[in-house]
């Protein structure tokens, strides 16, 4: 639980403070005393009667009452101290630094949930052990360096990791990152990073919450509760970026289809963060430029101006941007002649608009001013400048402050000089800015907010689904294991999803027959095995009666084949879709393209079923692969919109069928005017 005594207490009691700020105890101690804490402050010292100037007590039984207590002594030491301070101190909230709990040793986690029962039961609060502990603006207790740049319009941030959350903070000031409040859980015992996004979430205030929150986590304990608290903050207007460690896949399943192969708990991961609306990240420095991005003001669309002082840092700047979906539209040619006469002769002005490197602090205001006024066609402004050694850089960057505090279209400053003008890019950042540095760095962040589709949680479509008949099937199943094309046939039939003709039987004459109904040529594939085409139990093209027979004969006697199935040989691009249950997720939902592109490319997206249209098209559009089905180099599109609506019917599908645990649908054969199922396999468990 997060109290008010966590958050914003009036007193507080160091445990093990120390006069030596290489200590844990010292240094909180004197991050609390150089910092915004203005409430009553103890110390508990052993060894002396004031430390750092505080007046410290022998005894923790000396100590007066208080509202939060900073434990750094042994952990062995913990539980006795904390039930003195809870029973007779009234301490409500507790941070503990100490280490040798649960990450350390068996006892150690005996230990952990000694403490955490104590707390719990006793209605109080605790962030830890083995974290590196919390601030905000009201006090400062963590003993890293250095405590950041504090505003209550900066970001708030928790992390899994006390090392994590102290880098993190070191790449946050290297771009002029503000804080409102950080949260190091360590082993998490009580309070874990869902705790503290629920705690953001519900203690949401719209005139006064930070709108920024960035994440570092290592686990999602409860996905439906995380998913619950984000989606719900980010419709509040909050954007939330998340750097996700741990993404090895899970060694424990048994896949015996391409989704089980390639669902892994990664793949789970990026469908929830999809769903959840969530940015991910992976790096603390994109994490960082991601906050930096969401702390200027929001930009409407995805056209952006460069003013630049020199070339070639526009052109790496225009190249990223591109591959990130963003576009640096052709400044008009009537508009950039009358640009150029008010700047130095030999200006590029088409965008990006070079100034020259001889460009002035005056020429960045003009064209800033001209591309406000003038340039309609752009969403915001990347402003590149350095100090060649040739102008006044202060000044350029004082009417970069200005322009920035001004504007009505957001301004994206990279300030490349981390040498040469070192002290004026402080001064810079000193005054609330930020500052990208690296051109890249800026595209890849900005490409990344705009592109980032909204929450979807909860939702699902208004289809034409029979979920009674849905229902009938599944429950007249007996066996666990994969289905009859049968039984998969009736499934899709209900769910409205387009499967193409075939028969399927023991008997050649019967196989014979449809063929000669449907007209060849046809496929046929031997019902059975699991994985056809490992042993020749595919084959294509088959045009004539006498080679339908041959190949009936040999398919029928490959092992543990029990029948033969037949289908028209149709034509069109192979698609891909897939669903596979992870354990707390639900049903991962896979598409992509067929054949090599599932089977050794793995381009694929991902989302967490129920889905809806715009999470259909986002995932489509995510792929790699996603101009073949656009349509390139004269080839015509595929139906898109009918494939988000087969990929949709099935998430309702898996939605009220949970036995379902792997499906594959490969290939859908799709054109421009069609996407038709041609071969599936649905495993279920009961």
């Amino acid at each position: 639980m997060i109290n008010r005594q966590l958050t914003n207490p009036k007193s507080i009691i160091v445990v093990g403070g120390s006069n030596d700020i290489l200590k844990p105890g010292g240094s909180a101690l004197y991050n609390l005393i150089q910092g915004t804490f203005r409430g009553k402050l103890y110390v508990v010292n052993a060894r002396q009667d004031e430390t750092q100037g505080v007046v410290s007590y022998r005894n923790v039984e000396d100590v007066p009452e208080a509202e939060l207590a900073i434990i750094s002594i042994p952990a062995a030491s913990c539980y006795q101290v904390m039930e003195t301070l809870i029973h007779k101190k009234g301490v409500k909230a507790f941070i503990i630094y100490s280490a040798g709990f649960s990450e350390e040793t068996p006892e150690g986690a005996e230990l952990e949930k000694k403490i955490t029962k104590l707390v719990n039961d006793n209605d109080a609060a605790m962030v830890g052990p083995n974290c590196s502990g919390m601030f905000n603006t009201l006090y400062q207790a963590i003993f890293t360096k250095p405590v950041p740049p504090l505003d209550t319009l900066g970001v708030d941030m928790v992390s899994s990791s006390g090392g994590t959350a102290t880098f993190m903070i070191e790449s946050a000031i290297r771009v002029g990152l503000r804080f409102n409040s950080l949260w190091s859980v360590g082993n998490s015992a009580q309070i874990g990073v869902e705790d503290v996004i629920q705690y953001w979430n519900e203690s949401f205030d719209p005139k006064e919450s930070s709108r920024v929150k960035l994440v570092y986590m290592e686990s999602i304990k409860d996905p439906d509760r995380f998913l619950e608290h984000s989606s719900s903050l980010i419709n509040k207007g909050c954007k939330i970026a998340v750097l996700k460690a741990g993404t090895s896949e899970s060694g424990s399943r048994a896949a015996t289809s391409h989704t089980g192969a390639i669902a892994s708990s990664d793949l789970a991961v990026e469908a929830l963060f999809r769903k959840s609306g969530i940015m991910r990240c992976y790096s603390r420095d994109e994490l960082a430029n991601i906050g930096a991005v969401l702390l200027l003001p929001q930009i409407k669309g995805r056209n952006l101006a460069i003013i630049t002082q020199a070339g070639g840092p526009a052109v790496i700047l225009t190249d990223a941007l591109s591959k990130g979906k963003m576009d640096v539209p052709e400044m008009p040619k009537e508009l950039g002649e009358k640009l150029k006469t008010k700047l130095l002769p030999g200006t590029s002005v088409s965008n990006p608009i070079d100034i020259l490197g001889t460009g002035t602090g005056e020429h960045l205001g003009i064209a800033i001013d001209f591309c406000i006024e003038n340039f309609k066609a752009v969403d915001g402004i990347a402003v590149i400048y350095g100090d060649p050694g040739v102008t006044k850089v202060r000044e350029a960057y004082e009417v970069l402050d200005q322009k920035m505090n001004s504007t009505p279209i957001p301004i994206y400053p990279i300030l490349p000089s981390v040498k040469m003008a070192e002290q004026e890019m402080n001064e810079f950042v000193a005054k609330g800015h930020v500052n990208f540095i690296d051109e890249v760095a800026l595209a890849n962040a900005l490409s990344k907010v705009v592109t980032t589709t909204p929450p979807f949680a909860g939702k699902i479509e208004d289809l034409d689904v029979d979920i009674p008949q849905i229902r009938r099937i599944i429950d007249s199943i007996e066996q666990n294991g994969y289905i009859s094309p049968q039984k998969i046939r009736l499934l899709f039939e209900a769910t409205g999803i387009p499967y193409v003709k075939e028969m399927v039987s023991s008997v050649q004459s019967e196989i014979l027959d449809f063929a000669e109904e449907t007209g060849y040529p046809v496929v046929a594939k031997v019902v059975g095995p699991v994985h056809k085409s490992d042993i020749g139990g595919v084959v294509l093209n088959i045009k004539s009666k006498e080679h339908l027979s041959l190949e009936f004969d040999r398919l029928m006697a490959l092992p543990d084949a029990a029948a033969v199935m037949i289908q028209p040989m149709l034509k069109g691009t192979e698609l891909f879709i897939g669903a596979k249950y992870e354990d707390r997720f639900g049903h991962i939902m896979l598409c992509g393209l067929g054949g090599i592109f599932v089977e050794v490319l793995k381009d694929v997206a991902s989302g967490l079923a129920p889905l809806s249209f715009h999470e259909a098209h986002s995932m489509i559009q995510s792929l790699k692969s996603y101009k073949i089905i656009q349509g390139s180099r004269g080839q015509k599109g595929l139906n898109e919109n009918l494939y988000a609506e087969i990929i949709v019917r099935l998430s309702i599908l898996l939605r009220f069928a949970t036995e379902i645990k792997e499906m594959d649908i490969n290939p859908l054969l799709a054109n421009e005017n069609e996407v038709i199922a041609v071969d599936a396999r649905i495993r279920i468990e009961k």
